[in-house]
């Protein structure tokens, strides 16, 4: 122990501290300085003791998956018996797809579904609406959120069984009923014939503006009053204050839903395929990661198509992680992270 110095004889001196020791609070006596890199080394097994977990579960079912998905890529597998053999093919499934007739259209079904959803809905609907609740009363607030967040809470089967019954052709549809011109709509079933991405859209933009909801709101309930107040006493309109304001202090927040929503768009189908099946007719709205579910799981003359649903969905994750790196960029990440500076007056 270095706690205290030593005499010559070995006795333990009570009055030699050494110069690098520091007091004891709970004891008055003194006891040495860890060193820097000691201590450096014990925050970083700290940090990684708690984030093992979380990088242990990462690593299970998204880094492990995703490798066995890109080997499965570059096989001919065709079947669900996993014990048949892997024959590596090469890059013919990917040749395959990108030769596919049905591949432009639905690339661009995909971007028109992600991106008018995610402008419309999951960022432009939440937006509003937390701007609309926090502006109100508290209790009027709270009970106009949570009558938002029920399509959220309803199972996915219930709450598409609900809009199917509101577009069902005449005399079913409640749509129909009330609006039967709307929409060219003319009495038919508005999801095989008249707008079914209009209805596509609704029902994901829904889900999703009641997600980013609850983030906005809570980000604006933080910003301090003060600033508000001041703002309001300068005679800023509520236009300004929002502009100028509560926009700029929520950058993290959108940058949160910003990339949370657009990649969670991109891997979403089950309302679609609960909804439209991709149609009417060939493809009309299936997106990119319906594909690659039914070539995987669609069985084709008793062939599921194993491997070529993996290529499908590896240029998924491929395209995800471009985006998500361009959010990254646009939002200036580096700068949202950064700890406060304190500017010299």
């Amino acid at each position: 122990m270095r706690t205290f110095g030593l005499l010559e004889k070995g006795d333990i001196s009570l009055t030699k501290p050494l110069d690098s020791d520091v007091p004891d609070v709970a004891t008055g006596f003194r006891r040495p300085q860890r060193s820097a890199l000691g201590r450096r080394f014990r925050a970083t097994v700290t940090a990684y003791g708690f984030l093992g977990p979380a990088m242990a579960l990462v690593l299970v079912f998204f880094i492990v998956p995703g490798i066995l998905l890109l080997i499965l890529s570059f096989t001919e597998l065709s079947s669900a018996n996993f014990n048949d053999p892997w024959s590596y093919i090469g890059f013919d499934n990917f040749s395959r797809l990108f030769t596919d007739r049905f591949f432009p259209k639905i690339l661009r079904n995909t971007f028109f579904y992600v991106f008018t959803t995610l402008i419309l809905f999951n960022l432009g609907l939440a937006l509003l609406l937390a701007l609309v609740t926090t502006n109100m009363p508290r209790r009027a607030g709270f009970f106009f959120r949570l009558v938002w967040l029920l399509p959220r809470l309803t199972p996915s089967v219930v709450y598409i069984l609900m809009w199917r019954r509101i577009g069902q052709a005449d005399p079913f549809g409640i749509y129909n009923q009330l609006f039967p011109e709307f929409l060219g709509a003319s009495g038919g079933n508005l999801f095989l014939g008249g707008s079914p991405w209009t209805f596509v859209i609704l029902t994901n933009g829904f889900i999703g503006a009641s997600f980013g909801m609850i983030i906005f709101t809570s980000a604006l309930e933080s910003i301090p009053k003060d600033l508000l107040t001041a703002a309001k006493v300068d005679g800023a309109s509520l236009w300004r204050i929002i502009r100028d304001i509560k926009i700029p202090l929520i950058k993290w927040p959108l940058l949160f839903i910003s990339t949370y929503q657009t990649l969670s768009l991109l891997t979403s189908f089950e309302y679609i395929l609960l909804l439209t099946d991709g149609g009417p007719g060939l493809f009309t709205t299936e997106v990119w990661a319906l594909t690659a579910y039914k070539r995987a799981f669609a069985s084709y003359a008793g062939n599921s198509q194993w491997a070529f649903g993996a290529t499908w969905a590896i240029v998924l994750v491929t395209v995800a992680l471009i985006l998500a790196v361009g959010y990254v960029k646009m939002f200036k990440f580096n700068e949202l992270i950064e700890e406060p500076r304190i500017e010299n007056l």
